[in-house]
């Protein structure tokens, strides 16, 4: 039977990853909702992931894959009415993807991003499931929606308050709240995945953005720091690769068992690396690839905290913005936090999957980011 995948947030590091796996089904159709200023730059953007996807022209897959030019935070996602209807005719399946990973936004601005693409997908959802045609919906969260929750997140809906590190983390915590009352109240059939630090690809290391990982990466080798470090203690910094990540959301779009379910993607607290051994593989690792390393000075905390807002009023304006933003990392490294993911792993294996272990994966990942910042 033909399915016909819609799929949101196609050019970010999941949603990259996941319409290959959706492309090897030959029998697989997928539409993506992409931004564009016109239809020109809508097929400038589908050429672009063409090219990361490896997909030449000729390769059957580009016959599998439409464009749609829209956005996915308004109503409808933006397309015309006939576009619309034709999207709802057929769509069997939904995987959403799309989020603006900002941690400056405005809660306005960021709850546009987050609550009005849950409240476009759940609509079009209930129109899919009105004329039958839905099958499965998976949609995108994030582990951020703890907060500033102590202890482990456990796999299921979180109701007690707490505060947040930043707009990003609430306005997914407040969509959450829709798909939930969509889940209870009208049984339509998602999955919500909360994946925690997406990284490169566990073979490969390949992933279409570097995002904050890589940051946290800088800050760790000592190059933005000249080498001065707060005391990290026992703190971990869970991190996963984005093809655990899409496997799981992809193997989950085809298992009907799994509606209703919340799925942590993410090492746990148990495997996630402790940030005083992390360090030590990143800066083996720049030092490597020919990068100088300096000496590293651990201070306490809260001297160490002052820093990047004195050297701001002193550095380059080139600098500046970079030492300025330090905090906001340094506000999720100060956390003792972890995710529990004991059912999700329970499912992947289950189905023959070998979790990944974040020894097994670092050195790709970190080896492609820096053959790639070399090249820049």
């Amino acid at each position: 039977m033909t399915k016909t995948y819609f799929v949101t947030g196609a050019s970010g590091a999941v949603g990259s990853a996941i319409v290959p796996l959706l492309c090897k089904d030959a029998e697989t159709r997928v539409r993506l909702l992409l931004r564009a200023k016109s239809d020109a730059h809508l097929v400038e953007r589908l050429e672009e992931l063409f090219r990361f996807w490896a997909f030449a022209p000729g390769h059957p897959a580009r016959d599998q894959i439409e464009a749609l030019r829209g956005d996915a935070a308004e109503p409808r996602f933006g397309l015309d009415e006939s576009a619309y209807a034709r999207l709802c005719a057929d769509t069997t399946h939904v995987i959403h993807c799309a989020a603006t990973v900002r941690m400056n936004e405005t809660l306005d601005e960021a709850r546009h991003s987050a609550v009005g693409s849950a409240n476009a997908v759940l609509a079009f959802a209930r129109q899919l499931a009105a004329a039958g045609t839905l099958q499965k919906i998976d949609f995108v969260s994030t582990v951020g929606i703890a907060g500033k929750r102590p202890g482990a997140l456990p796999e299921r809906w979180i109701d007690e308050p707490r505060e947040f590190h930043n707009t990003y983390e609430q306005s997914k915590a407040e969509a959450e709240v829709l798909v939930r009352k969509a889940i209870e109240d009208e049984k339509l059939p998602i999955t919500v995945h909360r994946p925690s630090m997406v990284i490169g690809d566990s073979r490969t290391g390949k992933i279409i953005h570097f995002q904050i990982f890589y940051f946290i990466c800088e800050f760790l080798s000592g190059r933005k720091t000249k080498g001065l470090y707060p005391d990290f203690g026992e703190v971990k910094l869970d991190v996963i690769p984005v093809d655990w990540v899409a496997d799981s959301i992809v193997a989950a779009s085809l298992d009907p068992t799994t509606a209703g379910r919340i799925f942590h993607l993410c090492s746990g607290p148990e495997q996630a690396p402790r940030l005083e051994e992390l360090k030590a593989v990143v800066r083996a690792a720049y030092a490597a690839a020919g990068l100088d390393v300096p000496l590293g000075v651990r201070l306490p905390r809260g001297i160490f905290a002052l820093l990047p807002r004195l050297a701001g009023l002193f550095a380059p304006p080139d600098k500046r913005r970079a030492l300025l933003t330090l905090p906001i990392y340094l506000d999720y490294l100060a956390d003792r936090q972890g995710f529990e993911n004991t059912r999700h792993r329970q499912w992947r294996e289950s189905q023959g999957e070998r979790f990944p272990l974040w020894r097994d994966y670092i050195d790709p990942v970190l080896r492609t980011y820096l053959q790639q910042r070399k090249a820049r």
